[in-house]
């Protein structure tokens, strides 16, 4: 069918090639900013990393100036360079911000190299850049797919295409493509692919990696391309020796090249705080710098002669400013190393090896905050390794739990050719139904057997044996369970699929495929078998299947009961489906069929329909049921983390039953929780017109059961609003209920609503979130959880790609959060803490030297000592705490699980904490400024030591050691090294006095001065450390504590009291409804529908 002008009908349509033809695709140009321009069809050239060597410099420190501490300092820095108003040495803030910088610099280059590891494995440079859109390109075995390219033919028969799509999605299972029959047929030589001139009408490039719609045009005719008949950049060719294809996308326009969009940079929770408490700061300055507006002049008016030539308020301005500079905060770099995490062996995985991976650095004190982890269920909780184990075909149950090696002898030896085409069985004996197929009496089993042969999308190599891939494993599980049973599928082509029917070679001709996606949850597949009779085989879930059947008879409604069986059993289930369509039908049907399919626009909506359409009126043969274990320690790591206060939500498109039992299973859920039907909670709701009260109850399994008023007076305040309201509504009290359990198990949702799940929690609870999967459908989730955590497993690696963190197994996720996390969030706040404390204690002497100068903003210290003393003097002990602090063992921290509930209530860093760190500051320069002063109001020692800079290295050196001492009470490290670079480097204080600092150190008078100032300033601290650890007050005794109280009384009460509502769960399907509070444990099933 002839079809013109799709450009001008379709406008979204516009992205047209010429094979051929370079000329045509260089003229046109597209704008991108301003007036400039660039060309529309991208070359194939491009760069994967973040930086390069002429935009490192200047786009990390954009990245880095977003940082509010960054932006202040650099406002200082610009201060210091005005001589009226500059007090300090230029080089007193640009250098060890210079230094931080660079630092902070360095570790984003490792990371952008790191995030380099996977990009080399997705693209292959030779020559590739040569590549322009319309370009023929012929590829040989094991090349990979320079660009987004249209099959035109290939070496295999009826042009077939084998790619590997490891490199894109991780996937190792082969998946064909193939040509159109047009261009297999007409292109047989490079001297016809030379001359080719068709005309491709296509979408613009987009990131859609499964989807393409298209038409090509050529010798008249249009032809409907879709995305089986189009060879991805990054793909690998196999089993294939050449084939041809017309580049369609280069570049950045490829779709590998779409999906590798920004990911928003993460910010932690004391990353956020730290930005507030530098406006906080910043505000705290400015009362000190305008006490001289009011005091310093009239308290020394004999400094008036320096500002003779300034007008009063000119000597205010400068003065200001010149002691917003003198009060600076140092810039300070949080330690996050996330070294532990790669070199931690107890999260090695031996048997792929794996190890772990932190793939961002600047996380991993969050990692000690969790509230919520949402996770995905099959491939993540569970092995994601299919075992066939029971069906019910015909009314009839097949499958025993039982297996031994005499029964697996005498069944393979029931199918000759079975064992001829492969060696690797099921874990599946049932006599009776091998002895059924061996009869072939059965119709109802014979289709069922041959659905299975049929209907799916495997491939198949033969070496020694059959080889299958398969895009899951689940279909791999049912096509291995038919070839087992005496049906096996031999080969694939464009049009023929050939099978062996107990022993019997038959071909069928494949008039159409029906393809699976997540809306349909179905696939089907219209075959001519070889006597000509059409017949359509469809298998999908339970709930598609059944209300598309064209009776429900006695047999329907027992295979309705034996899939709840098989649900309750935590197994996977399939309805299989078939019925057989005239010739009458099919015509007509594939006329319709054939002009949607080469439609542009709506072309998958008016698919959709066609598809609806023929699924009709189908005759249930039976179902399946496969097995998905769970993963080695996975109830054990779900009960830590409980126990951490840690709310395990599990998002998963099985069925309700199946998810109950697997919550069941993993110890999610547990045996004294109450199952509350959803669907009994909304029958009752919606007969309840007016506001409940606390009193209202329900009848639920024969008890009266009192229900929360709260949560019911909100649900129904929410059905009297209008519908704008309601929804708001509606979503607030679905996350104050869901959030006042424990555990939450979301069923049948798709990857778009797992991600809303987690927005919805961070909305209204702004709670920290973790979410962690093995697949592409999780990637949505891991980007908008404040945490990405993707598995290694075998559903590919774009969850990896996209996430922070990437694990081999769920278990390791104990390890990461109840050690590494915590002890990352314990070294940083320790940090922070420590750093404030030592720069409040160090440099606040300024202002109290300021009482006594007239406001002048006079530095009391020299500018080396201020440029070197965060990041010298007093980094030794500071850095050992951010980088090795360990207040417990790791064995310790999983052993005592309640340890990570601090993080998660900010216990270690928060404003109060911040308060009493600037007061203790503040209290450490008081005393070691006045001491000194005191002792040198006249002057002090024996060689009549008393001048200025002597004053200075004397507060100095007691603010100096006092902060040392107190930041090395916490660190099982001696602080010599760190006293012996002091002493070093101290009599280079200062050179405007030669020898002062020599002269004050050595001075006996002087130094009992600093061992006053530090006596004073350390007792009041050892104090309260000895007080902590008289009463029992350290993190390890509480801890112990609070673990024989839960031993005492029997566990649950006590980790309760610990933890409150530690032991409740819930299991939601979508919309809400509240639990009832007189049942200690209740369980809520409902549908999940998108906001």
């Amino acid at each position: 069918m002839r079809t013109r002008g799709y450009p001008l009908a379709f406008p979204a349509f516009t992205w047209e090639v010429r094979a051929n033809d370079r000329n045509y695709h260089m003229q046109f140009k597209k704008k991108f900013a301003f007036c400039l321009t660039k060309k529309k069809y991208a070359g194939n050239a491009i760069k994967t990393a973040k930086y390069n060597v002429f935009t490192f410099v200047p786009l990390n420190l954009y990245e880095q100036f977003h940082r509010m501490a960054n932006v202040y300092f650099v406002f200082v820095i610009l201060l210091q360079t005005f001589p009226e108003i500059s007090t300090l040495p230029w080089y007193t803030l640009l250098f060890p911000l210079s230094c931080l910088l660079t630092i902070r610099g360095l570790r984003d280059l490792i990371d952008d190299i790191v995030s380099m590891g996977w990009s080399e494995r997705l693209f292959h440079w030779q020559k590739w850049r040569d590549i322009c859109v319309g370009d023929i390109v012929r590829l040989r075995k094991e090349n990979f797919v320079p660009a987004d390219m249209l099959l035109l033919c290939s070496s295999e028969p009826s042009s077939l295409c084998y790619v590997e799509t490891a490199d894109i999605d991780g996937e190792t299972n082969l998946k064909f493509r193939q040509a159109l029959l047009a261009t297999h047929q007409e292109l047989v030589s490079e001297e016809s692919m030379a001359a080719f001139d068709g005309r491709v009408i296509c979408e613009e490039p987009n990131s859609r990696m499964h989807s393409f719609t298209g038409t090509l045009e050529w010798r008249g005719e249009t032809y409907s391309l879709d995305s089986e008949r189009i060879l991805l950049r990054g793909c690998k060719l196999r089993n294939t020796d050449v084939c041809y294809g017309l580049v369609i996308y280069a570049g950045f326009d490829s779709k590998i090249m779409r999906n590798c969009g920004k990911i928003k940079r993460k910010k932690t929770k004391l990353d956020c705080m730290m930005d507030r408490l530098v406006i906080i700061v910043s505000v705290v300055q400015t009362p000190p710098a305008l006490v001289h507006l009011t005091w310093g002049c009239s308290q020394h008016s004999y400094l008036s002669a320096l500002y003779k030539h300034t007008t009063p308020a000119q000597q205010a301005f400068f003065n200001f400013w010149g002691f917003t500079i003198l009060l600076k905060q140092q810039s300070l770099e949080g330690i996050r190393d996330h070294f532990f995490i790669n070199w931690d062996l107890e999260m090695y995985y031996a048997v792929k090896d794996i190890p772990a991976k932190a793939r961002s650095t600047s996380l991993n004190d969050q990692l000690g905050q969790i509230e919520y982890i949402f996770s995905d269920k099959t491939g993540t909780l569970t092995q994601n390794v299919m075992s066939f184990k029971k069906c019910c075909i015909n009314g009839t149950i097949y499958g025993n739990f039982w297996w031994t090696q005499q029964h697996r002898h005498n069944s393979t030896s029931l199918w000759p050719t079975a064992d001829h085409h492969g060696e690797k069985k099921l874990d599946f004996y049932d006599a009776t139904l091998l002895e059924a197929a061996r009869r072939d009496s059965d119709p109802v089993l014979r289709e069922f057997l041959r659905l299975l042969a049929l209907c799916h999308t495997v491939m198949v190599e033969e070496k020694d044996q059959l080889v299958y891939q398969a895009a899951s494993p689940d279909e791999e599980a049912l096509v291995l369970a038919a070839k087992n049973l005496g049906y096996v599928f031999l080969a694939r082509t464009q049009d023929t699929i050939t099978i062996s029917e107990l022993g019997l070679k038959r071909t069928y001709k494949v008039l159409a495929m029906l393809d699976f996606n997540s809306d349909r949850k179905r696939m089907s597949v219209l075959v001519r078998d070889p006597q000509g009779t059409i017949r359509l085989y469809t298998k999908g879930a339970d709930t598609v299947i059944l209300e598309r059947l064209q009776r429900r008879g006695p047999n329907e409604t027992f295979t309705e009961m034996a899939l709840d069986r098989f649900a309750e059993e935590t197994l996977r289930t399939l309805c299989l489906a078939s019925k057989e369509v005239s010739e009458i039908e099919y015509s007509m049907w594939s006329r319709r069929h054939h002009e949607a399919s080469v439609l542009l626009q709506d072309r998958a909506r008016e698919l959709d329909k066609l598809y609806e359409e023929m699924e009709q009126n189908l005759q249930l043969l039976g179902a399946t049921a496969i097995e998905d274990k769970l993963q080695d320690g996975v109830p054990e790591t779900i009960q830590l983390l409980k126990l951490g206060n840690i709310k395990v939500w599990v998002l998963t498109g099985d069925k309700q039953e199946t998810a109950m039992n697997i919550g069941y299973a993993c110890k999610l859920l547990t045996d004294d929780m109450e199952i509350l039907e959803e669907k009994e909670i909304r029958l009752w709701v919606r007969s309840q017109p007016h506001v409940l009260s606390p009193k209202d109850k329900i009848l639920h399994t024969g008890e009266v059961l009192k229900e929360k008023g709260r949560l019911w007076q909100r649900l129904a305040c929410c059905k009297a609003t209008g519908s704008q309201d309601r929804g708001s509504l509606v979503e607030k009290a679905f996350v104050d209920l869901a959030t006042s359990c424990q555990a939450v198990i979301c069923c049948r949702v798709t990857p778009k609503q797992k991600a809303l799940m987690v927005q919805l929690v961070k909305k209204h609870k702004k709670a920290i979130t973790l979410a962690i999967g093995d697949g592409a459908n999780d990637v949505n989730m891991i980007k908008t959880a404040d945490i990405g955590v993707g598995i290694s497993g075998l559903e590919g690696m774009q969850a990896v790609q996209c996430s922070d963190y990437a694990l081999a197994q769920f278990s390791y996720l104990q390890r990461l959060l109840l050690v590494h996390g915590r002890w990352a969030y314990l070294r940083i706040c320790k940090f922070l803490r420590y750093f404030f404390y030592k720069t409040f204690a160090g440099l606040m002497a300024q202002v109290w030297f300021a009482f006594h100068s007239g406001f002048t903003a006079q530095p009391l210290y020299e500018g080396w000592f201020l440029a070197l003393y965060n990041i010298f003097y007093t980094a030794y002990p500071v850095l050992s705490v951010g980088l090795l602090e360990q207040d417990v063992s790791a064995k310790k921290s999983l052993e005592f699980p309640e340890l990570y509930v601090i993080g998660q209530q900010d216990e270690l860093f928060n404003y109060r904490i911040f308060g009493v760190t600037l007061l203790h500051g503040v209290s450490t320069s008081l005393a070691s400024f006045y001491i000194a002063f005191w002792a040198f109001e006249d002057h002090v020692g024996s060689k009549a030591v008393g001048d200025y800079e002597s004053f200075a290295v004397t507060v100095a050196t007691s603010s100096l050691l006092s902060v040392l001492v107190e930041v090395s009470t916490d660190l099982p490290f001696p602080i010599l090294a760190q006293q012996q670079m002091f002493r070093d480097c101290s009599p280079g204080l200062s050179d405007t006095i030669p020898n002062a600092s020599l002269n004050a150190l050595t001075d006996p008078y002087i130094l009992l001065v600093v061992l006053l100032s530090l006596v004073v300033n350390t007792i009041p601290s050892l104090t309260v450390h000895l007080y902590h650890t008289i009463m029992g007050k350290t993190t390890t005794q509480q801890v112990r504590a609070v673990q024989g109280l839960a031993r005492r009384g029997g566990g649950s009460a006590s980790c309760q009291h610990w933890c409150p509502g530690l032991v409740r769960a819930l299991l939601v399907r979508g919309r809400v409804r509240f639990p009832r509070e007189a049942a200690a444990w209740t369980v809520v099933v409902g549908h999940v529908t998108s906001p």
